[in-house]
């Protein structure tokens, strides 16, 4: 990950001044879906960048330990090695960007991949009551999680409360410590871009390391037009402070050919210089399988059987 956002003084003056312009950012994100996004012999090598911006999640109330452990597996060997060895890219030590788990299940993470020899960071969600969360949070990087996934109060932004919104991210900060923290605004439920835009620079000033466009869960997740406005606000957040905030979207990214969209879409929006995972990240549970069937096509010029390839 890259150095801390320790955050600014909250700037209540920007934020009255913002407003989206809607239709020029439909517009924009028309273009993005439109075109073709990789050329076809750069596809492979795309696809494997793809994967080491995959935060491999696994959020579910039946989660095992043993469940946990096959995550961790894959996260660390998340496509074939014979695959990679006609890639020529066996040695690369290609790996997933992090695996995302409830607090409960973060030691598990954390043995299964110290167990494996690995350094693949741990990601922590929880979506309880604020008091809860902070205590969550403690509990969470005391068991080794070094990457936090807080969500914020909807409500706080539907109704103009930007003090507390931002008051209540500092408190997520504090109690992360050392840990990064990857703030989620749940943007289909905000109602309007310019509050997404709000939202995303609130959640800058107060400290966040990485901005994320929703759980995984809600209606609505991850979509082009919210994305455009939050890598904006990244952008403007870098030129008035000087620090480079994440972003990683996440909810309804299954496809290899999504996962291409979204990489182009960051490259065009904020340069190479975001295209690496201590500034990228794609939440996804079924993403990976998609990718390794990609890659064994480009491979084998056949797409696998279901046996072909390992469950997830």
């Amino acid at each position: 990950m890259s150095a801390h956002n320790r955050g600014t003084e909250l700037d209540l003056s920007w934020i009255s001044k913002i407003q989206v312009n809607h239709p020029a950012v439909l517009r924009r994100a028309e273009q993005i879906q439109a075109r073709r996004t990789v050329k076809k012999e750069w596809q492979a090598a795309w696809l494997l960048k793809a994967v080491t911006f995959i935060d491999l999640t696994t959020l579910s109330g039946d989660d095992t330990s043993s469940n946990i452990q096959r995550l961790c597996y894959k996260a660390k060997y998340p496509i074939r090695e014979d695959l990679l060895k006609a890639l020529n890219m066996h040695d690369k030590g290609i790996t997933t960007a992090a695996v995302c788990v409830y607090p409960a299940r973060v030691c598990d993470a954390v043995k299964a991949l110290k167990a494996a020899g690995c350094n693949i960071p741990v990601a922590s969600a929880g979506q309880t009551h604020l008091k809860t969360r902070l205590e969550e949070i403690r509990l969470a990087v005391e068991d080794g999680a070094t990457e936090i996934d807080v969500v914020i109060n909807r409500s706080l932004v539907l109704t103009g409360q930007w003090e507390a919104l931002y008051d209540e991210i500092r408190q997520f900060r504090k109690a992360c410590g050392e840990a990064h923290l990857k703030t989620i605004l749940a943007t289909g439920e905000l109602g309007t871009l310019t509050n997404v835009y709000k939202a995303s620079m609130i959640a800058m000033m107060a400290g966040s390391d990485f901005i994320k466009t929703s759980t995984g869960k809600e209606t609505v997740n991850a979509t082009f037009p919210v994305a455009i406005v939050m890598l904006r606000a990244i952008r403007d957040f870098f030129w008035k402070t000087g620090n480079k905030i994440g972003f990683k979207p996440a909810g309804g990214i299954r496809s290899a050919k999504d996962s291409l969209a979204w990489l182009s879409l960051v490259k065009e929006e904020l340069g190479d210089e975001w295209l690496k995972p201590e500034l990228f990240r794609i939440g996804a549970s079924t993403l990976l399988s998609d990718i390794e069937r990609q890659i064994y096509h480009h491979v084998t010029g056949r797409y696998a059987a279901y046996h072909d390839l390992p469950m997830s």
